[in-house]
């Protein structure tokens, strides 16, 4: 079986004021395309679909013209769930309708989707992003009490439904079915932090502190975990525990990140082969780094100039309109970073000037290596002290 698996979308998204929706487009087309030339059998969502749990009509536009495509035009079953940014139950909205189609929407409640090949049945438990206190409240066990344990009952529960009187297998553990001649291959779709993942700046946390992870050895038994949340691919231990990452880049962070899809393929021991396939953007997210002027004369040989820049300036000293200057070669310049700058006053909040008790010299020395990290030299000082003079002679005369 081949299994197209992706998370992530997030629909409606902004970068910096910047709708993203077009960019949005333009990946999943190609991930349309891609999913009918790879001969998936179906498609994995796993979770943040959506940007917000109350989308903008365009991207549930975007996300009902993508389904359409893969569902009805390419005949394609396809697996959601809910993430922390959706809302699950707006997500979930008509699956038992659309399950007869071959959509299958997970936005509140685990549940699982029986797929097969020539070997035998392939069982999807796809369970969406949950609180653990809204798991307690599902199965009335009050010792769940964090993402960890809310997951291995989702899971357990879920596949013993699915499978009917079952060997014990523990929680994240699918026992076999009685007098089934071999274990039923189970793959697991998940939106959650497991221990171990690399984290993204356009990620939202969980929760604070420790209590959203997972561990990896939930998805033991499982023969692949298709995951959601973290932005960047990656596996969690064993290669068959992984997430697809997000469809685009969505922070300055991730600018060297290669963003992609995982094609999957599960054997019928329930081995697996997985191929990354990179998705190209509309437009890239890059840094660029030099003083102004750099920026200014390597332009005209950069072929990318519409792309999704963050220029971070090494100028010294005051810089007149940067941003103004480098939207006119670059257009989509979105920030502009002083390093030096935030570099000192992330220092010490605390060490505020004081600006009653402290001479205008003072003020100056303290503004000056605000700035620029360093002293001011004796020159740039007299002209400081020439300067004030002349203002407040000016200041003194009659009009």
């Amino acid at each position: 079986m081949r299994l197209l698996h992706t998370s992530d979308w997030h629909l409606g998204r902004s970068f910096f004021g910047v709708s993203l929706l077009e960019d949005q487009a333009h990946a999943l087309d190609q991930l349309v395309a891609l999913a009918s030339e790879a001969a998936v059998d179906a498609v994995l969502l796993a979770g943040d679909v959506y940007d917000r749990s109350s989308p903008p009509t365009d991207a549930v536009r975007l996300l009902d013209d993508t389904l359409t495509r893969l569902v009805v035009g390419a005949g394609i079953p396809v697996v959601v769930i809910a993430g922390n940014h959706d809302s699950g139950e707006r997500l979930g909205f008509g699956s038992r309708l659309l399950t007869e189609r071959g959509l299958h929407l997970a936005g509140t409640q685990p549940r699982v989707v029986t797929l097969g090949d020539a070997f035998g049945p392939i069982d999807v438990v796809a369970v969406p992003f949950a609180e653990p206190a809204a798991t307690a409240a599902r199965t009335g066990d009050a010792t769940i009490v964090n993402h960890d344990a809310a997951l291995r009952a989702d899971l357990a529960s879920a596949t013993a439904a699915a499978a009917g009187p079952e060997q014990p297998g523990g929680p994240g553990k699918p026992g076999r079915k009685k007098d089934s001649p071999s274990p039923r291959r189970r793959i697991a779709v998940s939106h959650a932090f497991v221990s171990g993942g690399s984290t993204s700046e356009s990620e939202r946390p969980l929760v604070m502190g420790n209590a959203a992870l997972v561990a990896a050895d939930c998805f033991d038994g499982f023969a692949y975990a298709a995951l959601g949340h973290l932005h960047r691919p990656q596996r969690i231990g064993r290669n068959a525990v992984r997430y697809s990452g997000s469809l685009l880049k969505y922070s300055f962070d991730e600018a060297t990140q290669r963003k992609s899809v995982s094609v999957v393929e599960i054997d019928a021991a329930g081995s697996c082969t997985i191929e990354e396939v990179a998705l190209a953007a509309r437009r890239d997210v890059r840094i660029l780094e030099g003083t102004l002027d750099e920026l200014q004369r390597a332009s005209a040989a950069d072929t990318s100039r519409d792309d999704y820049v963050l220029a971070r300036l090494a100028d010294r000293g005051a810089v007149i309109d940067a941003m103004g200057k480098l939207r006119a070669l670059y257009p989509n310049c979105l920030h502009v970073q002083r390093d030096e700058f935030f570099a000192v006053r992330g220092e010490d909040e605390a060490a505020r000037v004081d600006l009653r008790r402290h001479s205008e010299s003072e003020l100056f020395d303290a503004f000056f290596r605000d700035v620029t990290g360093e002293a001011a030299s004796d020159d740039e000082t007299r002209a400081f002290a020439d300067a004030l003079t002349a203002v407040r002679r000016a200041a003194t005369e009659d009009p």
